[in-house]
């Protein structure tokens, strides 16, 4: 499982996904990114030398035969048909319950989990109005669309400099909301990006939450097995 948030800018963090695509990821029997993948998405036709470079990078890895599972994040939610077409990723809903080893695990990209935080919400619920969507993509060429896009994470940047930590934080109650809703003991998500591996109840029933890293401060993988039993599971966060 990975998060990224990586700069288009950064070059490094780049070479260290492509370099992990070829290396570690070749183990695994199937790889989640949870959103947040691209700094700023503004369409899959923004074919710029280094998305495509990205797109074959994935597109080397997905065949190989390892499922490659794509979720949409709060910046690169314009994700559409002909990237997972090009990559050969999967896309997934967001929230998806899914079942490793058997298992059911729910997996968010986990902005709909800061519920303290409902200036963002309302924003993110016009953004993802499909509506908008197609004005957005009728009505706007791609040099548009990046200064819109643009002038969207300045503004969030500004914001999150001085609003209340807590508040762009997982709420617990929506934690155990969500668990409870889709019957899960475990949630994956990134987004908030305060990497951990947490630990606790609801009710009598024991729990787990795991949070991806931002490659941007720690590049890192979350690494899943299961118990010799098979009847649980084992998370373990890994450097890149």
């Amino acid at each position: 499982f990975c998060s990224f948030n990586w700069y288009i800018s950064s070059t490094e963090i780049a070479k260290q996904f492509f370099n992990f695509l070829k290396t570690t990821a070749k183990k695994a029997d199937a790889l989640y990114i949870l959103g947040d993948f691209f700094e700023i998405w503004i369409g899959d036709d923004d074919l710029t030398p280094f998305n495509l470079t990205v797109i074959k990078a994935l597109k080397d890895y997905t065949d190989s035969g390892i499922p490659t599972y794509i979720m949409h994040g709060n910046r690169d939610f314009l994700i559409g048909r002909r990237f997972l077409k090009a990559t050969g990723c999967q896309l997934l809903k967001d929230p998806s319950l899914i079942k490793l080893y058997d298992i059911p695990v729910l997996l968010m990209h986990g902005d709909l989990l800061c519920t303290q935080d409902t200036e963002y919400l309302n924003v993110r619920k016009k953004l993802r109005n499909p509506a908008r969507h197609a004005l957005f993509f009728l009505f706007k060429s791609l040099k548009q669309r990046k200064e819109y896009a643009t002038k969207l994470r300045l503004k969030s940047k500004e914001r999150y400099k001085t609003i209340d930590k807590t508040i762009t934080d997982a709420n617990p109650a929506a934690i155990n909301a969500y668990l409870i809703k889709y019957k899960a003991d475990y949630l994956i998500h990134g987004h908030t990006h305060r990497t951990n591996i947490h630990h606790f109840k609801i009710g009598e029933k024991s729990a787990l939450r795991a949070v991806l890293s931002s490659w941007h401060e720690t590049p890192n993988m979350l690494v899943c097995t299961p118990s010799k039993d098979g009847s649980a599971l084992a998370f373990k966060l890994e450097s890149v």
